[in-house]
């Protein structure tokens, strides 16, 4: 089995930007910036075969370049809060390729997350952080705003857990445009 997802990655230059945000918030797990993208989809765990299909399936979506932009902060988990993240302005071009890689998934035989796509970069998992503190990360950063920088591929990305941080491999690459 491989656990897998799809994600824009994230330039040296916009990790520079993202890098001074992972401070100063009790209970955040910093994730090196190598880890840092913009999920598309996550698929979980699939079988080889699936993966395949799924990977097929990504290559034949046509989608635009898009010139984004990270736009201030927040945190999933309410009540709990589990993790911290960079936000990013809405795109209409990356709901697309957002839903075109879950019909993908679906076509490769794939289940897809039922959730609401919020394009967001995390910037940390969080235990223990109080709804207090996660809230203050995110108002001291909410008119937070990175420079423009275009997206020209995606990537299918394993990730290996165990040991510290996710460890994240691009198993795929598909060029935008």
């Amino acid at each position: 089995m491989l656990r897998l997802f799809a994600a824009l990655p994230i330039r040296d230059d916009i990790a520079d930007w993202l890098e001074p945000m992972q401070r100063e918030v009790a209970g955040a797990s910093w994730r090196p910036r190598l880890n840092f993208h913009i999920t598309l989809q996550f698929f979980g765990d699939v079988s080889r075969n699936q993966a395949i299909d799924l990977d097929l399936a990504l290559a034949e979506i046509r989608a635009p370049q898009m010139k984004l932009t990270l736009s201030g902060a927040g945190f999933f988990g309410s009540n709990q809060p589990y993790s911290l993240w960079a936000g990013v302005a809405y795109d209409e071009a990356l709901g697309e390729l957002a839903l075109a890689c879950a019909r993908a998934a679906r076509r490769g035989g794939v289940a897809v997350e039922k959730r609401k796509f919020i394009p967001h970069v995390t910037l940390a998992y969080c235990s223990g952080t109080t709804p207090e503190a996660a809230a203050s990360f995110a108002e001291r950063f909410e008119s937070h705003e990175s420079p423009p920088f275009w997206a020209d591929r995606f990537h299918l990305y394993s990730s290996q857990l165990g040991g510290g941080p996710s460890r994240y491999t691009a198993e795929a690459d598909y060029p935008l445009g």
